[in-house]
């Protein structure tokens, strides 16, 4: 090697390495701010179904995971028998339904319901086309005895089935439905992000408006916080929470889903959405995003996955 090219990347060398130096020392230091706690975590295997509460999950790309049971992602929806969804906006007396799993088995249950059991995997079953928000995805179809179950919990003349999303199906892509969302972000059943979360504060806040006391299972979060005021969750751009770290995409903008009572089953259409909309509304240059929808928790993408526990400390992360 001659000298002038012994310079020359000895040159582009010490370049490299000023520019890795210059980047180090000019990018900002996180700062990190204890903002709250984790007082509850709940999980959905059903979509539209009644909440889980668990103590200690496992925080993926794709949602919530406790044992067999995932949210938001790999879990089950009702459809009617052209495979179109079936959501508490429909069906409001879907929030009363259990779904759990225990040992490779689901376990369906329902007021003045016998409990139905069958398997998690069920691999003859046939695959059915589905229609969710707009979008085409399949399900497995969980079986005659689970299709005769809702359709007489439900008590209407249509028949309904029940569906299992699995891994290896094509999910759907938050993006198509919210552009904010990243290209790569895909969820299955749910409604757009993989995690949602809301403070107890809020609710409080909302039920001492309401004059009466509505719970976090109204408006089916993923992550609950305490310790914290009310609507301090709309300011956390991103947020670590033990080895997890989330990243907040938008506002949840609420719908008619809100008026249903998780404890009745009983849609009335009003509240506590009218109450949200006097005091919850986006700012004007947000209209575009959230139309006329009061907003009410925040949607997240997971940035770093591990494990949640209640009581773990919320941080928020800014540079």
């Amino acid at each position: 090697m001659d000298k002038k090219a012994a310079l020359l990347i000895g040159g582009a060398g010490v370049a490299v390495l000023g520019l890795g130096l210059g980047y180090k020392y000019l990018r900002k230091p996180e700062k990190v701010v204890r903002v709250g706690v984790v007082s509850q975590l709940l999980i959905h295997p059903l979509k539209s179904g009644r909440a889980v509460s668990v103590a200690l999950v496992e925080c993926q790309k794709i949602g919530l995971k406790f044992g067999e049971m995932q949210d938001r992602r790999v879990h089950w929806l009702v459809v009617t028998e052209d495979g179109h969804m079936v959501t508490g906006r429909q069906e409001p007396r879907l929030v009363l339904v259990s779904l759990t799993c225990e040992g490779g088995q689901v376990c369906l249950n329902g007021p003045n319901m016998e409990e139905l059991r069958f398997p998690v995997k069920q691999p003859d079953n046939p695959v059915i086309d589905c229609r969710v928000f707009r979008s085409d995805i399949q399900g497995r179809d969980c079986g005659e005895e689970a299709s005769q179950w809702l359709t007489r919990y439900l008590g209407a003349e249509k028949t309904f089935r029940l569906v299992h999303f699995e891994p290896q199906m094509r999910a759907r892509r938050p993006v198509e439905k919210e552009p904010l969302f990243p290209q790569y972000e895909q969820v299955a059943y749910t409604d757009i992000a993989p995690v949602m979360l809301l403070s107890d504060a809020s609710v409080k806040d909302l039920s001492s408006r309401l004059g009466k006391d509505v719970t976090v299972d109204r408006f089916r979060p993923n992550i609950v916080v305490g310790d914290c005021e009310a609507f301090d969750e709309d300011s956390w751009e991103e947020i670590q929470i033990g080895s997890v770290r989330l990243q907040r995409i938008l506002s949840c903008g609420r719908c008619m889903f809100t008026t249903v009572d998780p404890e009745t089953g009983i849609m009335n259409r009003k509240e506590p959405l009218e109450t949200l909309k006097s005091y919850r509304l986006c700012k004007p240059s947000e209209k575009h995003i959230y139309k006329s929808s009061p907003l009410f928790g925040q949607l997240h993408t997971v940035k770093k996955t591990g494990i949640l526990q209640v009581g773990d400390v919320v941080y928020k992360i800014s540079r």
